[in-house]
């Protein structure tokens, strides 16, 4: 019998950032991997809207996919439309991605964190209430990029990138106050932990970027450890991991990049 497949969900490349860590834990498993570049960039989108469409499209993908489990690998997605997700098909289990504030409000030695995500991110209050419960004791700047999740699809598809302009978008996370620096931020988007390396290159001091890939990722790992266990000794699924694009018709360096990951287009 056909393994049944995980299915990752993006609006574009960033969920690959997760992927990349899932296939590490969970070598066993068979990933089916959506992007929804025909609706990207999410950060614009109106709240209503965008929860409409992804329900939408999860009607589609659950019937012809029929996951395992389906782990929503963009923050912007995740703060709005998870409730309505898994009431619609409380039969798949679903893994969401959220600001890793918890972490860094632990972790921060100054006080002083930024959450660097899309501007629908920002202006959700779930995001909010995170911060209220977890970090009440922090001085949270809250960062909403216009620029940084195309910037990275940029990146990742042609291989370079406007430095000046990464720095321009990463500038207002950096704080100082009372005598003290943002010394954490938090990387809310899963597009962004590609970008990391040109951000630590032209950010103003040195600071603990939080790219939250692997726990989302293990998060997943003990969902299916749960519900669907695979047996000690099993010999792995030999079929391809696909890549899917609500387009129909990606660029061929976004096919050529996927194939990179080992997904099949």
């Amino acid at each position: 019998m056909t393994e049944k497949p995980v299915l990752f969900f993006d609006s574009g490349i960033g969920g690959l950032s997760v992927l990349r860590e899932a296939r590490i834990l969970m070598p066993d498993r068979r990933f089916i991997y959506v992007a929804d570049d025909a609706g990207f960039p999410y950060g614009r989108w109106e709240e209503a809207a965008l929860k409409e469409r992804i329900v939408s499209l999860f009607e589609g993908f659950i019937a012809e996919h029929d996951p395992v489990l389906c782990l929503i690998a963009c923050n912007t997605a995740s703060t709005i439309v998870m409730d309505e997700l898994r009431a619609a098909f409380p039969q798949v289990p679903f893994v969401g991605t959220v600001p890793a504030v918890k972490p860094a409000a632990e972790r921060t030695q100054s006080g002083l964190v930024s959450v660097l995500a899309t501007p629908g991110t920002v202006k959700r209050q779930y995001t909010r209430d995170l911060i209220g419960k977890y970090a009440g004791q922090c001085h949270v700047r809250l960062v909403g990029s216009e620029n940084l999740a195309g910037l990275a699809e940029t990146y990742m598809r042609e291989g370079f990138v406007d430095e000046e302009a990464v720095a321009r978008e990463i500038a207002p996370c950096f704080i100082e106050k009372d005598g003290k620096r943002t010394d954490i931020v938090v990387l809310a988007c899963t597009h962004y932990p590609f970008l990391v390396n040109r951000m630590r290159k032209t950010a103003p001091w040195p600071v603990d970027w939080i790219d939250p890939a692997e726990a989302i990722a293990r998060r997943a790992l003990t969902v299916l450890e749960q519900i669907a266990p695979i047996p000690h000794g099993t010999e792995p699924v030999l079929e391809d991991d696909v890549a899917v694009f609500t387009s129909g018709e990606p660029e061929f360096s976004l096919r050529r990049l996927m194939g990179g990951f080992g997904l099949r287009g």
